[in-house]
């Protein structure tokens, strides 16, 4: 099983390599916008550091939804979606791969740039950490939930606006919570709570995504 759940993600690693343009067009979009706002804010380091989560944070949210659409939809087209659902493997480790290669590949290089987040946005070091930290739980339960949306419209030919209407309410619970926790560091008050709520969001995606990936791909496959 160990090996069937690796096959998956060197497969989704190798397909990646041969199409660099859908993994660093969210990466790119992200360090874009991340870029232009303290540009165009100006340099007052009050105001940067003010506005630098809630910017952070839908930068990364967007990034996500921008890339997760070909998550199944190219497994789909090709009919290799198929095949996986026919293996004698349980689905639901299988998606799971699925979604972390995704993470892996989208979000994972998000959280390393993050030090220029730092220097963009004058930020001290607790609220660096506490940005690194909330993207570090977050996206992978953004990646879970949205990779749902995506099962339940990849046999749609145009599903982009459908998945944003899925996708966009379920991630409004990590996006408050982060920004608050990383308010909380700016301003030298403890975190460790918001942060608690972030893993515990992240285990019950953990737990209840795949399940519910699994049967919305089966639904969309009937």
């Amino acid at each position: 099983m160990f090996k069937a759940c690796w096959s998956v993600i060197e497969r989704e690693l190798l397909s990646a390599s041969r199409r660099k343009s859908d993994i660093l067009n969210p990466i790119w979009f992200f360090l874009i916008v991340i870029t232009l706002f303290p540009l165009s804010i100006g340099p007052k380091a009050n105001t940067l550091t003010s506005i630098a989560p809630g910017v952070i944070w839908v930068a990364a949210l967007l990034s996500c939804l921008l890339s997760l659409e070909r998550l199944f939809k190219d497994d789909y087209v090709d009919g290799s979606l198929e095949q996986l659902m026919l293996t004698p493997y349980p689905l639901t480790l299988l998606v799971a791969a699925k979604v972390l290669a995704h993470w892996l590949l989208t979000c994972l290089p998000i959280i390393l740039f993050s030090p220029l987040m730092a220097v963009f946005f004058s930020l001290d070091w607790p609220t660096f950490w506490a940005i690194a930290l909330t993207l570090l739980l977050g996206t992978p339960t953004i990646c879970l939930l949205g990779a749902i949306g995506v099962a339940l419209t990849v046999g749609l030919r145009k599903g982009g606006i459908l998945l944003s209407l899925i996708m966009l309410p379920l991630s409004i619970p990590v996006l408050i919570i982060s920004t608050l926790a990383i308010d909380a560091a700016s301003m030298s008050q403890p975190n460790i709570a918001y942060l608690a709520m972030l893993g515990a969001i992240l285990v019950a995606a953990i737990t209840l995504a795949p399940m519910a990936i699994a049967v919305s791909l089966r639904i969309s496959m009937s």
